[in-house]
């Protein structure tokens, strides 16, 4: 009798290998626990299982799982020939992915629609970072799927995310809901719930219900410190400053992440929170720094991993750091990591350097190509919260105003409209006189009201103005 995935596709391998690679599949799908062991006890049964090597090697490469990728590929390689067709380019695909290219992957898809662990790969989410250049081509690969799949819980929480990227986002509630109610702890249905929540600015509903899923139907969840980041980001949102230390504390300190999600989520929201109006005391970066590693953060395996990796030098100051980064995406054989990773971390290799309005200008640049580093909306305004901050380090307060009312267009936050008002202040003739005279008149990084009330010491060179930089822009 012949092996199947969950999706009636062929597995050639042993009953027993075949069952644990379907767990560790279906687990990843779900963003459950356990994946990457249920996946290397498949090859364990199986040494000559080729898609078993190629899964480790993808969650190593996408999600920081400890394995050799080098030679979990080498294997898959080696063993794809006693496979299917479908396995032979199920493994080229991956390969070729971890290259750099994307093509392969896609051209798999559209012969092999239920080949769901790629058609995850194909978009980005939580779990992976996708592999096109623009958001249209990935929600075309999703769509065009989808109709093989009929009415399944996962496509459906799939198909949610991509609707709430759509900004349709009654549809992409009803579609999470429908998939949770058949999967409660489904990863992606919850993922893309989430996200409608927190891009409609319905901040005490959405925080009330993943508070709720975090506590219950989701704590199998492999991914447990992003959702505790999406219920940060309500209540840094909100501005109840009390609230994300609690919750950082519990749940997002750097000892309860897995694999990149201290860099990604932890990293992400202390960058946030201490440019936040009124935050004080916000825990040091460091300790993040130290769980990611230099390798992975000056040589990203993908391009999501490098704006977190940009955005936790930048915080720490590193511009040797940035630099090498810089310079190690520039050489990278990915298009992606070329043209957007290395000139973002040049950009913010001159905020870290005190050339704040160089480098908004080139954070501004940037944006229309942000879509490409993956990830969600909510993720990629870390650039925005960095371009906000270089504008205001350099004076040019009426534009900083101008981003954060478009961002207030899109949504209610209470914080955004703080900080917002705060740049609003401190544009007048008055005070720009009164704050930036000189250098001398301006005081201490700790004191200046640039950017929030009372400065976070390991931001203290994102805090200062420069008077040269006020008076280059009137």
């Amino acid at each position: 009798m012949r092996c199947r995935d969950a999706y009636g596709y062929d597995l050639t391998t042993s009953p027993l290998a075949a069952t644990a690679y379907v767990d560790g599949v279906r687990d990843v799908l779900r963003l459950s626990t356990g994946a990457a062991g249920r996946i290397a006890t498949a090859i364990a049964l199986d040494p000559t299982f080729a898609l078993g090597h190629a899964a480790l090697a993808l969650l190593g490469h996408e999600m920081c799982v400890e394995v050799d990728i080098a030679a979990r590929l080498a294997d898959a390689r080696l063993h794809a020939a006693r496979g299917t067709e479908r396995e032979r380019s199920h493994v080229h695909a991956i390969d070729r992915h971890l290259q750099g290219d994307a093509a392969p992957l896609v051209t798999h898809l559209s012969a092999y629609p239920r080949d769901a662990l790629l058609l995850s790969v194909a978009m980005p989410t939580i779990a992976f970072a996708g592999v096109t250049d623009v958001p249209e081509q990935a929600w075309r690969i999703v769509e065009t799927a989808a109709p093989a799949y009929g009415d399944d819980p996962w496509i459906n929480g799939l198909l949610a995310f991509v609707r709430q990227e759509q900004r349709r986002f009654d549809e992409a509630m009803d579609l999470s809901c429908r998939s949770l109610a058949a999967e409660p702890a489904g990863g992606h249905a919850a993922h893309a719930r989430a996200h409608a929540h927190y891009e409609t600015g319905d901040h005490a509903a959405g925080l009330a219900w993943m508070d709720g899923w975090i506590a219950g139907d989701g704590a199998v969840t492999d991914s447990l410190t992003h959702f505790s980041w999406h219920a940060a980001l309500h209540e840094l949102s909100v501005g109840d400053l009390d609230a994300v230390r609690a919750r950082y504390e519990s749940q997002l300190q750097p000892r309860h992440a897995v694999g990149c999600r201290a860099l990604v989520d932890s990293g992400s929201l202390l960058f946030r929170w201490a440019l936040t109006p009124d935050a004080v005391d916000v825990p040091p970066i460091e300790d993040v720094v130290a769980v990611t590693g230099r390798d992975v953060l000056e040589r990203p395996a993908t391009a999501f991993l490098g704006l977190h990796a940009a955005i936790a030098l930048l915080a720490t100051g590193d511009r040797h750091g940035l630099s090498r980064l810089a310079a190690w995406c520039a050489a990278h054989p990915a298009p992606t990591h070329r043209e957007v990773v290395a000139p973002l971390a040049s950009a913010l290799g001159l905020l870290a350097a005190g050339r704040s309005s160089a480098a908004a200008d080139r954070l501004a640049a940037l944006a229309p190509s942000t879509w490409r580093l993956g990830g969600s909306d909510a993720q990629r305004e870390l650039l925005e919260e960095a371009r906000i901050a270089a504008l205001l380090r350099a004076g040019r307060y009426d534009e900083a105003r101008q981003v954060l009312d478009a961002r207030l267009d899109r949504r209610p936050s209470p914080r955004d409209r703080r900080w917002r008002d705060q740049a609003a202040r401190i544009w007048s003739p008055s005070t720009l006189i009164s704050t930036f005279a000189s250098a001398e008149d301006a005081g201490p990084p700790s004191t200046s009201p640039v950017l929030a009330e009372k400065a976070e010491p390991w931001l203290a060179h994102l805090m200062a103005p420069s008077s040269t930089e006020v008076t280059s822009r009137p």
